[in-house]
């Protein structure tokens, strides 16, 4: 009778060993074939805040604004003509006309029918307030009839404003850009964006006839 004890002891115990054994085995094959994610990656993805939640800073609108030019900010312009005018006198569309737009107040363009978010802002439009319209005009002027999102790359808003200020009697002087030193470690615009925005009031465009830049 003790015999048979120890017999099954013995096997109880071997039987422990071997699973313990298996168990360690198959836990080194399988955590070799699962990869662990790298302290560093590889690439940096766009539009992606760092581990330390610092963005890439933007090139600021006046130093592109002294490098603009006028020929593309005309070309980017002509999307916007099935919603504006901008010749002197030009009659109302879908948007006002812009004719002398930079310098104006917000929302001054007799006769048309703007949203009260829009009336609402005070001042004229500069070149920091067109550049923060053109860029999401949504967030400029929350309640805008105007449904464009907003125009991303930072070269075309600078082009578009910088020919739309010679489309008027009275240009706007552009503004002083930063000393080199301090513009040195701003990092290029996003790249990628829309056709400029249409002025508050206006439908939505067809997407090859993007809406226009700014409400006068």
């Amino acid at each position: 009778m003790q015999d048979n004890k120890n017999t099954i002891a013995g096997w109880a115990l071997a039987g422990g060993i071997a699973a313990l054994g298996l168990s360690i085995i198959s836990g080194k094959v399988f955590h070799a074939d699962k990869p662990e994610r790298p302290e560093k990656l590889g690439y940096v993805i766009e539009g992606v805040v760092s581990s330390e939640g610092e963005a890439a800073a933007e090139v600021p609108i006046a130093t592109l604004l002294a490098s603009a030019d006028v020929a593309k900010g005309e070309k980017v312009f002509a999307k916007c003509s099935s919603c504006h005018s901008i010749n002197s006198g030009g009659a109302n569309g879908i948007g006002p006309n812009l004719y002398g737009v930079m310098g104006k107040p917000h929302a001054s363009v007799a006769g048309f029918a703007y949203s009260d978010a829009l009336k609402s802002k005070s001042g004229p439009w500069t070149f920091e307030e067109m550049n923060k319209w053109l860029t999401s005009p949504k967030a400029y002027a929350d309640g805008t009839k105007m449904s464009f999102a907003g125009l991303g790359k930072a070269e075309d808003r600078a082009n578009l404003m910088a020919w739309m200020n010679t489309q008027t009697g009275s240009p706007l002087p552009l503004p002083a850009a930063p000393a080199p030193d301090a513009a040195a470690d701003a990092a290029p615009a996003a790249e990628g964006g829309a056709a400029p925005a249409a002025v508050d009031g206006a439908a939505t465009p067809a997407a090859d006839a993007a809406a226009a830049p700014a409400a006068g």
